[in-house]
């Protein structure tokens, strides 16, 4: 979340910033509740002083023997009034709370001003799409010609969004998981780690997908307030929730493979096709936690890593800058790495690299100690994929397919596959 000082000093002119993230920010509910906020706070206040106050003169009456029962009574009655001022100060607290919890996160000077991912900036390209001598197919085609992606099946087992990858498929969408990791973990110096793939409301609110963005989580029926994880970012990032890292621990570079749940629920009718969009899904997701001067730089390393991943399985991709109105939620900035897919002509996303600043550090209360003030601040959280697996494997299916319908294996991988160099019926 903002900054609250921050928020309460420049309002108004955060209110203009936050129309280029698409929000109308409503400046008489917010100056209506800091008015209260400030004058039940005062109440509260005088009553606790005016509390004791009358304790100091009952124990001077008591000392001198006076008859202190008009004194106790006055006590009783402030007592009364300092608990029903306490009561509404904690529910104007909430009601603040649960106000700042919608509002996203400032972007960046450096960001682009726009409404749409139409306005998002191109960086970079890198590699050239493949020319065929044939009408390259998507990924389902494919799939389907092999007999190892079966989108019926998945629908059977699960319903619509699912699909089940068999045999040599299924090697290859796990091999591409392994070179992530090995890659991540041996070369860029990531810390592994295997984190729950449920997680309480807390840990949801904590790098902001609840309360705002409750309908795109599957929530568990169950006694507890358990849901399923939308991306291992979460779990990842929360491990400083709660905590004052120590400055000797920072920085902080997290790396975990796990399925992701998500119900796409503003997605209606977008890519029904295939495995673009679905409710379950695989990531290798990276997290960096960092001290804040130091988060731009970790902003382009983690970039980085992400391309590497690509570079070495010899995709085309292009990294586009977000614009204002593009961005996700809790970041100040963001890069999309999006790859080249022959099968729809064109460049999709595989994996956005966010800044968020101290925005979730402040939901989740992780801190360090700068050792300059000698005060707790926010730490900075970044994350990105690196990468989405199951959009990974539909690139290798479509840019590295031959006319009879078979695969070639990027030359990375054929270590992971056993040495299999082809995949074909």
């Amino acid at each position: 979340m903002l900054d609250q000082q921050l928020l309460r000093n420049e309002y108004k002119s955060i209110g203009k910033k936050l129309k280029f993230r698409g929000l109308d920010f409503d400046e008489s509910a917010f100056e209506n509740l800091e008015s209260r906020r400030k004058s039940i706070q005062s109440d509260t206040e005088s009553a606790r002083n005016r509390k004791n106050h009358l304790s100091k003169q009952i124990g001077s009456a008591k000392a001198s023997g006076a008859d202190v029962s008009e004194l106790m009574g006055q006590v009783d009655r402030v007592g009364a009034e300092l608990e029903t001022l306490e009561k509404q100060f904690t529910e104007v607290q909430e009601e603040f709370q649960a106000f700042l919890s919608e509002i996203p996160n400032l972007a960046h000077e450096s960001v682009p001003v726009g409404q749409s991912e139409d306005e998002n900036e191109e960086i970079r390209k890198v590699g050239e799409p493949r020319s065929f001598a044939f009408q390259p197919k998507d990924h389902v085609s494919i799939g389907e010609q092999l007999g190892m992606l079966d989108f019926q099946l998945g629908a059977t087992l699960a319903g619509a969004r699912f699909v089940v990858i068999r045999n040599q498929l299924a090697a290859l969408h796990r091999a591409i998981s392994q070179l992530m990791l090995d890659v991540h973990t041996r070369e860029h110096g990531y810390e592994e780690v295997n984190p729950p793939f449920i997680v309480n409301a807390g840990i949801l609110y904590g790098t902001g997908q609840l309360p705002k963005f409750e309908e795109d989580q599957f929530h568990l029926k169950d006694a507890r307030d358990f849901y399923l994880i939308p991306t291992a970012e979460v779990p990842l990032t929360n491990i400083v929730k709660d905590r004052i890292v120590d400055l000797s621990e920072l920085p902080m570079k997290f790396v975990a493979h796990t399925p992701c749940f998500r119900k796409e629920a503003g997605s209606y009718g977008k890519d029904t096709r295939g495995m673009i969009r679905q409710h379950q899904f695989e990531k290798v997701e990276l997290v960096h936690i960092v001290k804040p001067d130091e988060s731009y730089l970790a902003l382009e390393e983690l970039t980085s890593n992400a391309e590497r991943i690509l570079k070495l399985l010899g995709l085309p991709y292009r990294v586009v800058v977000l614009c204002t109105g593009d961005m996700g939620f809790s970041a100040a900035k963001t890069y999309d790495i999006e790859v080249w897919l022959p099968g729809q002509q064109k460049y999709r996303e595989i994996s956005s690299c966010s800044n968020c600043e101290g925005f979730q550090a402040r939901r989740m209360k992780a801190r360090w100690r700068n050792p300059v003030t000698r005060r707790p601040e926010p730490v900075h959280t970044l994350n990105g994929s690196g990468l989405a697996v199951g959009r990974t494997f539909i690139a290798i299916m479509e840019n590295y397919q031959n006319e009879d319908g078979s695969i070639d294996i990027p030359e990375v991988l054929v270590p992971y596959m056993g040495g299999t160099k082809r995949i074909e019926l």
